[in-house]
């Protein structure tokens, strides 16, 4: 021991620190294997909750939609006797089936009683056949094929929702290993880094400065995931083992993040962001002075359409247009681009000045080809729906069209994001006061983007 001793005296200071930092590599490699088995193991769970329950739960959902709007159809049937209707029930009917291979085809799928679904739904659709049959002259089902359709969509339906339960339940179970994985992981590596802390005061004043702070960050780190705080971790700037577990941290809390903001705040009709996502990555743009583009898409007259045809058709055109902008923000924009959900028929694309015309020009364009199959035949030739105003009053409503009200930063500052939703709200306003179908952008902003061959942009305020 005394000649161990005298030798390591001997030594001089870069090996000393040489020794230190061996046996504080063999601790961080230590770390850094439990925290990526860790990870590893949130990885797999997570995607066993992307891949398996939120898919089933999304298609749960749908199947009842299915259900639904394939009994509506067959009662419309019934009363006009049109070729459409009937043609829109057979529609539904294979979604239904889709949806139900989809769901069988889904992996670690088990207990979803796939077979008695098909015999049910064969039931339904064959108590409609013989309703077809036997409607004659009459515009209304037998009392007794009434009674059938019912009970066979209460039983569907019903199992559905017991599939979709126990998918929910199988999620919140996940959650909760995710959690439980976190905390173990935040209690293991506590303990090795107080070992580090104690190595590093052995080694050398220089060793336990660094050590110590980095250690005490990733331990702050553990705590604020542990709380909730996704954003605030901090980080290490060391270029070394510490600084990859930081950032291994980092991308937990993000991926937390997103579990928990989906599970929480996602619209459940079209899926999309709701209004925290949009908040935050609003102000996270505007705090980085990047060139901005706020775009806030609203329907016109979608109360009217909605009092006129119906919560389910009024659904699906929400769910359709979500579908739009998602498809025109890909194509015409970028993988940094944001699409959300406010609710109701308001959406929201975060996007950038030299973007937005293409992307909301793109957008107009299919939503304008696509909204007359949401309208009946005469509907469609008279160009107008007779609904009530939101003053009880029956008057005409042309097709619904797009109002986009575009804000951006280009040649001003944007304060913060209620300030961007103030202006976007007078512009909105303004846009949904001109008929048809286009966006607004505030005049304040460089006069390339506004040209005379696109009909589509209107300046605000208008020019004189």
């Amino acid at each position: 021991m005394e000649r161990l001793k005298h030798t390591y005296l001997r030594l001089n200071i870069a090996k000393k620190l040489l020794l230190g930092y061996l046996s504080l590599g063999v601790l961080i490699i230590i770390i850094s294997v439990y925290a990526l088995s860790s990870l590893e193991r949130l990885n797999d769970v997570s995607s066993s909750i992307l891949e398996t329950d939120v898919p089933l739960i999304d298609s749960t959902g749908k199947m009842v939609d299915a259900l639904l709007a394939q009994e509506l159809y067959a009662r419309r049937y019934a009363i006009l006797k049109s070729p459409d209707m009937l043609g829109l029930f057979w529609k539904r009917n294979e979604e239904f089936a889709s949806l139900l291979a989809a769901l069988q085809a889904l992996p670690d799928i088990n207990e979803v009683p796939v077979e008695p679904l098909t015999k049910l739904h064969e039931e339904y659709s064959k108590a409609f056949l013989q309703g077809f049959d036997g409607l004659g002259s009459q515009t209304a089902f037998s009392s007794d094929i009434d009674k059938r359709i019912k009970e066979n969509q209460e039983k569907l339906i019903s199992l559905i929702n017991s599939v979709s339960s126990s998918a929910r339940n199988n999620q919140n179970e996940k959650v909760a290993v995710t959690r439980a994985i976190g905390s173990s992981a935040v209690r293991i590596m506590a303990l090795l880094c107080a070992i580090g802390l104690l190595l590093g005061v052995g080694a050398s004043m220089m060793i336990t400065r660094n050590i110590s702070s980095s250690i005490s960050r990733l331990k702050l780190a553990t705590e604020m995931i542990s709380e909730g705080r996704f954003d605030d971790t901090p980080e290490v700037a060391n270029q070394d083992e510490l600084g990859d577990l930081s950032f291994s941290f980092r991308e937990m809390a993000q991926r937390l993040k997103r579990l928990e903001e989906m599970y929480l705040d996602a619209s459940p009709l079209t899926h999309l962001p709701g209004g925290i996502a949009i908040e935050t990555v609003l102000k996270k743009r505007l705090e980085s002075g990047r060139p901005l583009a706020f775009c806030l898409v609203d329907l016109d007259n979608f109360k009217a359409y909605n009092d006129h045809y119906g919560y389910a058709r009024g659904s699906d055109l929400i769910v359709e247009t979500s579908r739009i902008i998602d498809k025109g923000v890909k194509e015409s924009g970028d993988d940094q681009d944001f699409v959300g959900h406010i609710g109701g028929d308001d959406f929201v694309i975060i996007t950038t000045p030299n973007r937005f015309p293409a992307i909301c020009g793109q957008i107009i364009e299919n939503f304008d080809s696509k909204i007359t199959d949401f309208y009946n035949e005469e509907d469609r030739e008279k160009g107008y729906i007779v609904a009530k105003s939101r003053q009880g009053e029956e008057m005409s409503f042309p097709l619904i069209s797009l109002s986009i009200a575009v804000v951006t930063n280009q040649n001003r500052r944007l304060e913060n994001h209620i300030i961007v939703g103030e202006i976007a709200a007078e512009l909105k306003e303004y846009a949904k006061s001109i008929p048809g179908s286009l966006y607004v952008v505030d005049q304040r902003r460089e006069e390339s983007l506004v040209t005379k061959d696109n009909p589509k942009v209107v300046r605000f305020p208008k020019a004189t």
